[in-house]
Formats: C-alpha cells, structure tokens, sequence
C-alpha cells in the first residue's frame, strides 16, 4: 500500500489552537477519511509550524477526490483554511503535494530476503 508524506505550513501564532481543534475533530470528518480511503493518518507539527502529515492509501488522487465529494469536508477545510501560510488561494487539502519517499527499511530489508513488505 502506497504512504503519502506531505507538509503544510500553520501560522506558528496559532498553533495551541490548531492542536486543540485536532484534539477533537468532528466525527462526521473522521468517518468520512475513513470510508474515503485515508488509513494510519498521522499530523506532526513542528515549533515553528512545519506540519507534516502521513497516510497509507490504495490510491492517494481517489482518496483525494472521495474526501472532495464528503460535504463534511468543505466544512472543515472552510473552518482550518485561516491555519495555513502560503496555501496560493488552495485549500490545505489541495494544497498537499506528496513528497518523494527515498528510503523505506522494511523495503529494503524486504529486497534482501525476497519478502514484500
């Protein structure tokens, strides 16, 4: 299964309140990345703002485009946009750009002994 790495900017003035929005996250938005596709999905965030997410998903553009079709989802992406530096007039969940993966150890590990991971 493909994992997705992305970052994303958060105004670092607003960052208590961007995890405390995150420590309680509307039902109707988890069951909706949960029946689009978005499995082990995770949220780092640095002190000066840096946010990196990560997911596995069968296909990242469908997961993508499932959420776009969950009303939940404009909702949420309306009430998080004023979170987010250098979105370019994007919403966050389109401003994602998945980062190229350059080393996996279970793969590699995988490659030696003829396994996949």
């Amino acid at each position: 299964m493909p994992r997705i790495c992305f970052t994303l900017q958060v105004d670092p003035a607003r960052l208590d309140e961007y995890r405390a929005r995150h420590e309680r996250v509307w039902p109707e938005m988890l069951a909706a990345l949960a029946e689009s596709g978005w499995r082990d999905y995770s949220l780092f965030l640095r002190e000066d703002g840096l946010l990196v997410g990560f997911l596995t998903t069968d296909d990242f553009a469908a997961a993508q485009a499932a959420m776009q079709a969950h009303d939940v989802n404009a909702r949420w992406q309306a009430e998080m946009a004023s979170f987010f530096l250098n979105l370019d007039h994007e919403t966050a969940d389109r401003a994602m750009r998945p980062l190229d993966e350059v080393f996996n150890l279970e793969a590699q590990l995988a490659s030696q002994t003829g396994e996949t991971p």
